[in-house]
């Protein structure tokens, strides 16, 4: 399997507005996120069904997804974080966490044409870190 954009960030290649990480997941925000705080949580293992991932990774998968969840509630302090579920696009698990107002925020996809702002990316991920 070719190495993903993903596996590329794991491995320091590509950089990534990181806000957790431990030995088996990574949790960096979406630099064509649809709002602010838009993170994507990664397995550092490519794979790219999540039903293909052992159980451990699963486990610890789910259990960051939730730290992170929280923290951009805590944050942020939105209504809703909402989940996805995503792997056709990049072919690696990651999970889409999704600080929202509203039901249109939620439902909402980047927009590839505008140009991503690293600088508020990099102060909403110091905002963030763990």
């Amino acid at each position: 399997m070719q190495e993903s954009i993903f596996t590329k960030i794991v491995k320091g290649e590509i950089p990534c507005h990181k806000i957790y990480e431990d030995e088996l997941t990574l949790a960096f925000l979406d630099i064509k996120g649809a709002v602010e705080g838009h993170t994507l949580v990664i397995t550092k293992k490519q794979v790219e069904y999540v039903w293909d991932l052992d159980d451990e990774t699963y486990q610890a998968l789910w259990s960051t997804a939730k730290k992170v969840a929280l923290r951009l509630k805590n944050v942020l302090r939105p209504p809703r974080v909402g989940v996805k579920v995503m792997g056709e696009a990049v072919p690696h698990v990651h999970v889409h966490l999704i600080p929202f107002d509203n039901i249109e925020q939620y439902r909402g996809s980047p927009n590839a044409a505008v140009e991503t702002d690293h600088d508020k990316l990099a102060e909403t991920a110091k905002k963030l870190s763990f």
